[in-house]
Order: C-alpha cells, then sequence, then structure tokens
C-alpha cells in the first residue's frame, strides 16, 4: 500500500483551506477508498486556537449538513519540565455535530513575537464515497499551546446521518483554525492505495 500524492495547498493569511473533488486537481471520489492528508506547521494568527475540519456530502452546500461524532484526548508535556498529563477532553468531542470538529485544541501562534507556534499532524478517512456504510477517521497532531507546552491530540470519530439507508458520499473536506487566519503552513492531501 503506497501514497499517491493529489494536492498540496500552502497557507498565507487564508481563513480556511478546502479540497474539493473535481476543482484545481483534487480528486476525492472512489478512486481511493482511503484518503491521508499532512498539515506541516500551520501557524495560526491568533492565540490559544483550536485547529478544526469538517465535511460536505456530494451537492452540500455550508459544511454543515453532515453529522459528525468523535473523542478527543491529548497528552502534553511543559516547556519547563515542571508538569506533564494525559487527559480525556469531554468538551472537545463531538455528538452528531454538524459544527467543526476540534482536531487540536490551544495551538499557540507563538507569544507576543508571534512568531514560532504551529500545529503539525496526519488526519486519515476512509472511504468516504461509501453510499453504505458510515465515514470513519482518525487524527494525529502536534502542537505547541500557549502554556508553553507540547501537545500531543489524539481523534477519531465518524460521519453518520442517522439514516441507514442514506449515507451520502463526501467529496469535500475544510480545515480552519476557529478564530482568526491560517498564517502560514502546508497541507498535503494523498489518495492511499
Amino acid at each position: 500500500m503506497g501514497l499517491t500524492f493529489i494536492k498540496s495547498l500552502t497557507a498565507s493569511s487564508d481563513c480556511e483551506l478546502s479540497f474539493i473533488d473535481g476543482t484545481d486537481g483534487v480528486v476525492f471520489d472512489s478512486t481511493y477508498n482511503e484518503y491521508q492528508f499532512r498539515f506541516v506547521n500551520l501557524h495560526p494568527s491568533g492565540s490559544s486556537v483550536l485547529f478544526q475540519f469538517q465535511v460536505n456530502a456530494t451537492n452540500g452546500a455550508d459544511f454543515n449538513d453532515s453529522p459528525i461524532t468523535s473523542t478527543y484526548f491529548e497528552a502534553y508535556n511543559a516547556e519547563s519540565g515542571a508538569a506533564e498529563s494525559l487527559d480525556y477532553t469531554a468538551s472537545r468531542d463531538a455528538a452528531q455535530s454538524t459544527s467543526f470538529v476540534t482536531l487540536a485544541g490551544g495551538v499557540d501562534h507563538g507569544g507576543a513575537g508571534n512568531d514560532d507556534g504551529s500545529a503539525s499532524g496526519i488526519f486519515t478517512l476512509y472511504d468516504p464515497s461509501s453510499t453504505t456504510f458510515v465515514k470513519h477517521w482518525v487524527a494525529q497532531f502536534d502542537f505547541m499551546s500557549d502554556t508553553p507546552a507540547d501537545f500531543v491530540a489524539h481523534t477519531a470519530g465518524y460521519i453518520n446521518t442517522g439514516d441507514p439507508t442514506d449515507q451520502p458520499a463526501i467529496d469535500e473536506i475544510r480545515f480552519q483554525f476557529n478564530s482568526g487566519d491560517i498564517d502560514a503552513g502546508t497541507i498535503y492531501m494523498y489518495g492511499v492505495g
């Protein structure tokens, strides 16, 4: 099993980055049963912001019509070495939510100088073109918080309309910070197969 590069998007003070099947060379259909997104040094314009995603079903309109259920936990280690922890964060879970879902919580832009904070990670979506099954996904992100501390966030979940006879295909995905812009960073999209 190998990765086939599909598309990369590089942020430059963008409010969001979206991959939409059939636009600008993006393939996001039944060509692959698994799609992987890799995030490199996503730098937010704000401090202590949430990095999030949402999807659109085929012919969806506003990234608010696909219910997601997910769970979120994270480990951290303070730069000073004074604290470390492994925590389940219920407030970042989603239960059939059509809102944007958190992949990394509390990403910092790097303090007063707005210089060195970022988030990097991997997000995998399985079989988005299925019209029979829910769409499962899993993600892991490493990021610097405003504490300052290094965090590793683990999230996973599924996209489910709640109707077993109506599971529309997914062909669009959007990534964003919940506040401010993505000042810099690159997202790479791959097909797996």
